[in-house]
């Protein structure tokens, strides 16, 4: 059993999906998000969709750094994590524009002031209205606040995004085949839509990061921040403080900087290629939950994903890595590894769609090809190893 699962969380979510089995899978099985009929409007040429997702426990990370320095803006991050966990998803279907958020926030209010709440409700609006600017047009509807101290040790910031869209402009993921090759949006740098440096961690395996990473002075003074459940040894079994620095290409960072990047949304690139060149794209893939793996779910069955020229991973995953001492496959299947969007192409396409992302300071490139195969199968293939999925 790996660490991440002896921490109670599952890269897979293997209970999730057992418990959701029998629910309706939705108009296309392999559509990233679940599409219906339009039951809003009642026209057969659209449809519709409802998608919810959350910072997860990446909010613990802010709370940790919030006590330990009495910054409170790093909740701004917090705000758009539950975004764009949201968003980046609902891309991953073609939509892009016109999309209605509700916020749920859970507290304890005997750990999270007023002053919090404030800070991520109104960074959340923030967010929309930088998104506005790129054409992409998201009204907070607002939502449930909770305190909720009996339920919740500290916080949980998630939200639930809605659509109504064309079957037209929709990416289901069906026509992913054979021959097809995958361009890599990298989740770290600066793109021309961010104030500062993303260290590519986004909002998906924190619980191991958190406590791989961190000293056993956060289970010493702030018991609230982990379940007690959890083996001893697994708990903040690191040796750092969010408040270290470290030096990485001669600049200096600290570990809570890395660990607390706001996750990067991918929505101004997606929007002008969906806007111009929508007949290219044969699938997309958020490589969220589940890493570098998420594609297993939702690519068609006879098919074979070779991705044998992801981008380097950045630092912080390096960190991570020598500190855990976490085996690649383990890495690959918990973090997106600094490669988090993937685009499906025909080869022709690739350096077309590759400019485009280019142009918003994002990097791309071509991270591996699909194959024929009697079976649904993952080879990555990293400097170190080949791992088969």
């Amino acid at each position: 059993m790996s660490s991440y699962s002896k921490r109670g969380v599952s890269a897979q979510k293997e209970d999730v999906h057992s418990a959701t089995k029998n629910l309706d899978k939705g108009l296309y099985s392999n559509s990233f998000c679940k599409i219906f009929p339009d039951h809003i409007g009642g026209d057969a040429n659209w449809v519709n969709l409802m998608h919810a997702d959350g910072a997860g426990s990446k909010s613990i990370l802010a709370y940790l750094y919030w006590k330990e320095t009495g910054d409170i803006s790093v909740w701004k991050g917090i705000a758009q994590d539950a975004i764009v966990m949201n968003l980046d998803d609902l891309l991953c279907v073609g939509i892009y524009d016109k999309i209605l958020f509700s916020s749920t926030i859970d507290r304890n209010k005997n750990l999270i002031s007023a002053e919090v709440l404030e800070v991520i409700i109104n960074s959340t609006q923030e967010f929309f209205n930088e998104m506005k600017n790129y054409g992409i047009n998201i009204t907070f509807m607002g939502g449930e606040t909770a305190d909720v101290g009996d339920v919740v040790r500290t916080i949980a910031v998630n939200g639930t995004m809605t659509a109504r869209w064309p079957k037209s402009k929709l990416i289901t993921n069906e026509k992913i085949k054979a021959n097809n090759v995958i361009i890599g949006l990298a989740a770290f740098g600066k793109s021309t839509y961010e104030s500062e440096y993303n260290s590519g961690i986004a909002s998906n395996g924190l619980t191991s990061a958190r406590h791989d990473m961190l000293d056993k002075y956060y289970s010493k003074t702030y018991p609230e921040s982990y379940d007690e459940r959890i083996d001893e040894s697994l708990v903040y079994s690191g040796s750092y403080r969010l408040t270290d620095k470290i030096n990485i290409e001669n600049k200096i960072f600290e570990v809570g900087q890395l660990l607390l990047s706001p996750t990067r949304t991918f929505a101004p690139i997606i929007k002008a290629i969906m806007e111009s060149h929508i007949d290219k794209i044969q699938g997309l893939i958020h490589c969220s939950g589940g890493g570098q793996t998420k594609c297993l779910k939702y690519i068609p069955e006879n098919v074979r994903i070779v991705k044998d020229n992801l981008f380097e991973p950045p630092f912080v995953f390096d960190l991570i890595q020598q500190v855990s001492k976490s085996n690649d496959y383990e890495m690959y299947q918990v973090f997106n590894m600094g490669t988090r969007l993937e685009i499906y192409v025909d080869e022709k396409d690739a350096d077309l769609i590759i400019a485009i992302a280019e142009s918003f300071g994002v990097a791309a490139q071509i991270i591996g090809r699909v194959e024929q195969s009697v079976k649904k199968e993952l080879i990555i293939k990293t400097k170190n190893s080949t791992i088969i999925y």
